[in-house]
């Protein structure tokens, strides 16, 4: 008898129009990633930067920087102009506003993150970048799998990703830029004004292998540690969201983020998302006036052209926005998919303030002269202190 197949499906279920979400896949993949050694997961900012908490509590605000799928394995222009950009608003801010880091949202090297690759799409594109460089692995960053004509890995999952950025001990891989010492592939960023939550959604959306639940249970457990006059940022590399016509939002991490709100009582003031390369801003409905920016920031330098970046869903280019999507209380309300461009995030104890700046493809040196989007979160009736 002829072998049968598993199940009746052979292939993905197109989304509705309007629906920013795909239907959760029949195998996804999972790989395990290393056992974690440190005692804590969690990094003050003030271990990497000392004095920073006092200069922060003066200045009254803290700055850093947002990008998502940055690795120019096609070649680093795009890359390299975005860095200059963020490198320019460093060096013309007054010292109280600088940036004061990268937090990076996944993809940082393609394409299945191999250490050696590190020096051409990590440390070079961002060898001027004068500040500490945090980071969540993305799907590429943790694949092993073998595409038509490659050689086998010669590393496990996340070998690259664990090397750079979370040593046990500094290191000089690169002569100007020492190694990351974050305590593990998912990890928690405690900074003045504002707390960060770093989780890694493996290689196709999944925090943890089915029927498993270490890194969720983690998860639940700081949200609910977070302490209230904090504001919270949550990094996730896989969208909840997105009306792009490759992926969409993944429904299994948006289902694992929904049960840990809900389980701790903690919603994050916003979720910052790459792996679609464009950049897309939802607004979600929680009731009582609290509306929380899911944002994608994955058009940071991998594509180098606007052909290579993620399309919308056809037709989705002529609805106006705000757009309200087919998920009740979740609207499209910005959106490029047609530059590259990065995140710039303000916080202080009064309002979280998420900027977008694009910057061109057919000249990177033209960039927004300011923000070619921007929310602004106002505060919840906590006064946040550094």
């Amino acid at each position: 008898m002829p072998q049968g197949f598993i199940g009746a499906n052979f292939a993905k279920t197109r989304r509705a129009y309007g629906d920013p979400v795909s239907p959760a896949a029949l195998h996804p993949r999972y790989l395990p990633p290393p056992p974690f050694t440190a005692q804590s997961l969690t990094l003050p900012l003030e271990a990497i930067l000392p004095g920073v908490t006092a200069e922060v509590a003066a200045a009254g605000e803290l700055v850093f920087h947002s990008i998502g799928d940055s690795g120019g394995i096609h070649g680093t222009q795009v890359q390299d102009a975005i860095a200059e950009a963020m490198e320019a608003q460093i060096t013309a801010a007054a010292a109280a506003a600088k940036p004061r880091f990268i937090y990076h949202l996944g993809d940082v090297v393609y394409f299945n993150g191999q250490s050696a690759n590190y020096l051409s799409q990590f440390y070079e594109p961002y060898q001027y970048y004068d500040a500490p460089i945090f980071a969540i692995p993305g799907n590429h960053d943790g694949d092993t799998a073998i595409r038509p004509g490659d050689q086998p890995d010669p590393e496990p999952s996340l070998f690259g990703f664990m090397q750079n950025f979370c040593s046990p001990t500094p290191q000089f891989l690169f002569k100007y830029r020492q190694t990351m010492t974050q305590p593990y592939c998912y990890w928690k960023l405690e900074a003045p004004f504002v707390h960060f939550i770093g989780l890694y959604s493996n290689v196709d959306g999944l925090l943890d292998a089915r029927g498993t639940a270490q890194q969720q249970t983690w998860f639940i457990d700081q949200l609910k540690a977070t302490p209230a006059d904090k504001w919270l940022v949550l990094a996730v590399h896989h969208p909840c969201y997105s009306l792009d016509s490759v992926h969409g939002g993944y429904e299994e991490t948006l289902g694992a983020l929904d049960a840990a709100f809900q389980a701790a009582g903690r919603i994050p003031d916003v979720v910052m998302h790459g792996h679609v390369h464009n950049y897309q801003r939802f607004m979600r409905d929680y009731g009582g006036g609290v509306r929380v920016p899911f944002i994608i920031a994955g058009a940071c330098g991998y594509a180098l052209t606007e052909s290579a970046l993620h399309t919308l869903q056809q037709g989705m280019e002529n609805e106006a926005l705000p757009y309200a999507t087919a998920r009740a209380g979740v609207t499209l309300d910005a959106l490029d998919v047609t530059n590259s461009g990065f995140l710039r995030l303000t916080a202080n104890p009064a309002t979280l303030t998420v900027d977008y700046f694009s910057v061109s493809f057919a000249d990177p040196a033209v960039v927004s002269p300011g923000p070619a989007d921007s929310v602004a979160l106002p505060n919840r009736g906590v006064i946040k202190t550094a």
